[in-house]
């Protein structure tokens, strides 16, 4: 098991770019993995609920919906 730290610098303007750090982050999850989130930047907007319920990715899944479960398996997000 590794611990992971992914880095979000992408915001709104980009959604899909904006969602991958938080996919991956998922998928660190399922594998086992202790992943760690920190979004810089125009990132760090998408921590607030009302913008991250707008941004969905290009074949992704709503970043609402990724960003939930990072948080109910315990994946810290530094901001």
């Amino acid at each position: 098991m590794a611990t992971i730290l992914y880095i979000g610098a992408s915001g709104t303007d980009d959604p899909t770019r904006a969602t991958i750090p938080f996919v991956a982050a998922s998928g660190a999850v399922e594998a086992g993995h202790q992943p760690q989130l920190a979004l810089v930047g125009e990132a760090t907007y998408l921590i607030k609920s009302d913008i991250a319920e707008q941004v969905h990715g290009v074949g992704l899944a709503p970043l609402k919906d990724v960003m939930s479960q990072l948080i109910a398996n315990g994946v810290p997000i530094y901001v």
